[in-house]
C-alpha cells in the first residue's frame, strides 16, 4: 500500500478547512423571533423545545411557546397533540409575515401546565406586538355564525373591544352556543395572530381559539336577537353609534396614480397604499408626496382615508416592474406600478371608463382607463383606437380584488394613469380567424385539384388514388364545418371517422377533457392494443385525448401516430375556434361588468322586435332606468364599490322581471328593459313600478348598507314611437320628466350611508 506524500496530506487538510461548516441549529424561541424574513428565508436550521399552545388535529396550524417568545409551526395534521405537551421541534426557518418554522417531526417529551395568558389590549393586536402570543382578552361579541370549510368548520365571531374589531375562531362545531354568544360580554382566550393580505401587509387580527371552554360569558345579552324590537325598513339608523378613535397617521412615498376626488396611489420601493381623498388639486404623477389619513380595511387591503395630500414637487419616479399573467393574477403586485402584454381581444367606450379587454397566456384581463371625474362624457378625448389583435403593453396599477393569499388566482386588471400608458408593439397575428378561413378555402381548392388530378390519372394509382380522394373530401369537409353552424360534437365524431379511414377501418373515438366521449367506441375495447394522442391545446391543458384500437397481435407502426396527430391537430381546431367564437360572442353581447345585456344587443333585439310587432299588428313597452345619486356611491366609497352596487343593483332589477322580458345596461348608471309580450300600457307600468320599488330595500355592499333609487320612464310601441331611436328617445325623456318631478317632492330617501 502507497504511503499519501505529506504535500497531498497537508493540501487535502486545508480543503477540508476551506469548505464552509453548516449553520448551527437555532435552539431558542427568542433567537428565531430575532430574525429578519430574509435571514429566515434562507432555511437555517432549528432544534428546540417548547410547549404546545395550539393544534387542531384536522389542521397544520401549530403554535407553540416558550420562555416568554412564541411562534407558528407548519406542521402535518393528524398528529395528535394537545395544549400544554412539552415537544421537540426540528426544521428549518421560512419568511412570512414574520419569521416561521416548516416542521420536518415534532416529537412529544410530556404534558404540562399551559403558559399564563397576558392581557391584550386592542391596539396590541392589531400591530401584532403579541404575534403567536397566548393572551386573554375582554369584548362583546357582534357575530356568532358558522364557517369554513369541509373538517375547518367553526365558530366564527367578530367581537367589538373598546378602540376596534377583532375576529375570533373557535374551534368547535356546537351551534347552539350561537345564540348564547350573540351580543354577550365575554373573555376569550387563545392565540394572537394577524390576518394579512397577498402582498404580506396587516389587514387586521384575529384571535385562535382552542375549544369553546376557552369563551367565557361574563354578562349575557341583554335579549335574545329574535326579542330585539322590530324597526322599519326606511329608518334603522336610531341605533347607530360610532365611536371613532383612530388616530392620523402620515405615510411618505411617489404618486403612481391620481384620479382628482377620489383616489391616490403611493408606491415606494415593492409597497403601495391605496387613498382615498376627496382633493381635486393638481397632482403630478411621479413626484415624491406626504400624505396624512385615518387607516381602515376596505375589502381586505389596508388603506388610507379622508387623506390629506402635499405635493413635494420633487421627482422620484416609479420604474413599473414587468409581468406576466401569472404574477399579476397571484396579487403579490397589488396596487404596484406595473407593466405587462397581451393580446387586444374587445375595446369598449362607457361613460366612465375606456376598456381594452387583454388575452395572454390564455387568460383574460382588463386594461382600464377611468375618465377624469365631472367631465362631460360627449366632450371627452376619444379613444385610443387599436385593432382587434394587436399586441400591445400597458403600464398602470394592478388591481386585485381578493385579498386572500391562499385560493390562488383571481380575475384581475390594470388601472391605466392616461392612454398613454398603451404601447402598440405588434400587429394583429397572421394567423386569425379570417386568415385561417382564407387558409382552409385555399386547400379545399387545392383539394379539389388534386382530386380532379386524381380521376385523370385513376388507371395508374387505381384504389389508392380514389380512397386518397375520399380522405381528402372529408377533411375539407371538416374544414368547412368547423368554420360553419354545425356543431361541434358532429364534427369531432366525423374526426374521428377520418382517422379510423386512415387507419383502414379501425375503430376510433375522442375523449373530450370533461366532456364526452364520442366516436366510434368499441365495447371490446380492452382487448384491443389502443393507440392514443392528447389533443393539444394552444395554451393550457390539453382538450383530450384521441384513440384508436387496433389488433392486439400487431405491431405499431408509423403511419398510426401520423394519422393520430392529424386528427388531433383538426380537434384541436375544432373546439379551440368554436370555444373562441363563443367567448367572444358573448363578449359582444353582454355587458362585463353586470352580464347583462349592452346596448348594442338592445339595439339589435329591439330592431327584431318592431319588425315581428308590425307583422302581427303586437304592441310592446320599453322602459327606460335611471339610477339616482350614482355618482356620490363612487365619489364617497370608491369605484370599486360602485361595481359592485352596479351588479346587486342589475341583479335584484332582473328578478322583478318576466322570463321573456329583457333588461340591458346603456352604459354607466343608465338601464332599459324590453318588455315583448303585454296587452296594455297599464301592464307594462306595473313591471315599471316593480322596477322603482325594488330599490326600497337597501344594498349591502362591502360592509356599507347604501340606500338607492331609480327614475323610470315607459314607452309603448306603437303608440308613443314606431322606431327604435324614437321609443329609446321617448322612454328616457318620459324618464327625465319622471326624475323632475321626484325631485320636487321631498323623499324619505337621502344620499348612500354607510353602516359598520
Amino acid at each position: 500500500m502507497k504511503k499519501v506524500p505529506a504535500i497531498g496530506v497537508l493540501l487535502l487538510g486545508c480543503a477540508v478547512a476551506a469548505w464552509p461548516a453548516p449553520p448551527a441549529p437555532l435552539t431558542t424561541l427568542r433567537a428565531l423571533r430575532a430574525l429578519t424574513n430574509a435571514e429566515a428565508d434562507r432555511a437555517l436550521p432549528v432544534v428546540f423545545e417548547a410547549t404546545v399552545t395550539y393544534y387542531r388535529n384536522t389542521d397544520t396550524d401549530l403554535f407553540v411557546q416558550d420562555d416568554g417568545a412564541a411562534i407558528y409551526v407548519s406542521y402535518k395534521a393528524g398528529a395528535g397533540l394537545s395544549p400544554g405537551d412539552r415537544v421537540r421541534v426540528t426544521g428549518t426557518t421560512q419568511g412570512s409575515l414574520r419569521p416561521i418554522v416548516n416542521a420536518a417531526s415534532v416529537t412529544p417529551l410530556h404534558h404540562g401546565a399551559l403558559p399564563s395568558p397576558l392581557p391584550a389590549s386592542f391596539a396590541q393586536l392589531v400591530s401584532a406586538q403579541l404575534d403567536c402570543m397566548r393572551v386573554r382578552l375582554r369584548a362583546v361579541v357582534r357575530s356568532a355564525d358558522m364557517a369554513g370549510v369541509g373538517d375547518l368548520r367553526g365558530i366564527y365571531l367578530q367581537v367589538s373591544m373598546d378602540d376596534g374589531y377583532v375576529d375570533a375562531a373557535v374551534n368547535s362545531t356546537d351551534e347552539s352556543a350561537l345564540g348564547k354568544l350573540l351580543d354577550a360580554e365575554v373573555e376569550i382566550t387563545g392565540i394572537a395572530t394577524a390576518k394579512f393580505d397577498q402582498r404580506m401587509q396587516l389587514s387586521g387580527s384575529r384571535i385562535d381559539v382552542q375549544s369553546l371552554a376557552d369563551v367565557r360569558i361574563l354578562k349575557p345579552a341583554a335579549a335574545p336577537s329574535a326579542a330585539v324590537p322590530l324597526a322599519p325598513l326606511d329608518n334603522i339608523l336610531g341605533n347607530y353609534r360610532v365611536r371613532d378613535l383612530s388616530r392620523r397617521v402620515r405615510v411618505q412615498g411617489t404618486i403612481t396614480y391620481y384620479q382628482p376626488g377620489s383616489t391616490v396611489v403611493l408606491q415606494k420601493g415593492s409597497n403601495s397604499l391605496w387613498i382615498m381623498t376627496a382633493t381635486s388639486e393638481p397632482l403630478r404623477i411621479g413626484d415624491l408626496a406626504e400624505v396624512t389619513g385615518f387607516p381602515e380595511v376596505r375589502n381586505g387591503f389596508s388603506i388610507l382615508w379622508l387623506a390629506e395630500i402635499r405635493d413635494t414637487h420633487v421627482q422620484a419616479p416609479i420604474v413599473p416592474v414587468a409581468v406576466g399573467w401569472r404574477e399579476l393574477g397571484f396579487g403579490g403586485n397589488a396596487f404596484n406600478l406595473v407593466t405587462t402584454e397581451g393580446r387586444v381581444v374587445r375595446q369598449v367606450r362607457e361613460a366612465a371608463n375606456d376598456e381594452y379587454v387583454l388575452e395572454a397566456d390564455g387568460h383574460v384581463f382588463s386594461a382600464i382607463y377611468r375618465h377624469p371625474p365631472f367631465s362631460d362624457w360627449a366632450h371627452a378625448a376619444a379613444m385610443k383606437v387599436v385593432p382587434a389583435g394587436s399586441k400591445i403593453r400597458v403600464t398602470g396599477i394592478g388591481m386585485f380584488y381578493t385579498p386572500d393569499p391562499f385560493n390562488g388566482p383571481v380575475a384581475t386588471d390594470v388601472l391605466l394613469r392616461s392612454p398613454d400608458d398603451i404601447g402598440v408593439i405588434g400587429g394583429p397575428p397572421l394567423v386569425s380567424i379570417r386568415t385561417l378561413i382564407l387558409m382552409v378555402s385555399l386547400l379545399v381548392a387545392v383539394v379539389v385539384i388534386v382530386g380532379a388530378r386524381g380521376w385523370a390519372i385513376e388507371h395508374k394509382v387505381g384504389r389508392q388514388t380514389v380512397a386518397l380522394a375520399a380522405f381528402e373530401r372529408q377533411r375539407s369537409r371538416i374544414l368547412e364545418d368547423i368554420n360553419g353552424s354545425r356543431p361541434l360534437s358532429e364534427i369531432v365524431e366525423e374526426i374521428a371517422a377520418l382517422v379510423s379511414m386512415k387507419m383502414d377501418g379501425a375503430p376510433s373515438w375522442c375523449q373530450i377533457s370533461d366532456g364526452a366521449r364520442l366516436g366510434s367506441y368499441p365495447a371490446n375495447s380492452t382487448a384491443l392494443r389502443l393507440a392514443q394522442v392528447e389533443i393539444p391545446a394552444r395554451s393550457g391543458a390539453p382538450l383530450g385525448v384521441i384513440f384508436a384500437g387496433l389488433d392486439p397481435l400487431s405491431r405499431p407502426e408509423p403511419g398510426e401516430a401520423d394519422a393520430l396527430a392529424m386528427g388531433a391537430e383538426l380537434a384541436t381546431l375544432a373546439i379551440e375556434t368554436r370555444r373562441l367564437y363563443a367567448d367572444l360572442r358573448h363578449r359582444s353581447e353582454f355587458d362585463l361588468l353586470t352580464d347583462i345585456h349592452n346596448r348594442g344587443s338592445l339595439d339589435g333585439l329591439l330592431d327584431a322586435q318592431i319588425e315581428k310587432a308590425r307583422q302581427d299588428a303586437d304592441i310592446f313597452g320599453l322602459i327606460y332606468i335611471d339610477l339616482d345619486e350614482f355618482k356620490l356611491v363612487n365619489d364617497l366609497y370608491g369605484h370599486q364599490v360602485g361595481d359592485l352596487y352596479l351588479q346587486e343593483v342589475a341583479s335584484r332589477m332582473k328578478r322583478q322581471l318576466r322570463s321573456h322580458d329583457m333588461l340591458a345596461r346603456l352604459g354607466g348608471d343608465e338601464f332599459a328593459a324590453l318588455v315583448p309580450v303585454v296587452r296594455s300600457r297599464a301592464e307594462v307600468e306595473e313591471i315599471a313600478l316593480r322596477l322603482e320599488h325594488c330599490f326600497d330595500e337597501a344594498f349591502a355592499v362591502e360592509g356599507y348598507v347604501l340606500r338607492g333609487a331609480a327614475s323610470v320612464g315607459v314607452a309603448l310601441y306603437p303608440e308613443d314611437a314606431t322606431t327604435r331611436d324614437s321609443l329609446l328617445s321617448f322612454a328616457d325623456t318620459a324618464m327625465y320628466v319622471a326624475k323632475h318631478e321626484k325631485r320636487r317632492v321631498p323623499t324619505a330617501h337621502g344620499n348612500p350611508e354607510a353602516t359598520a
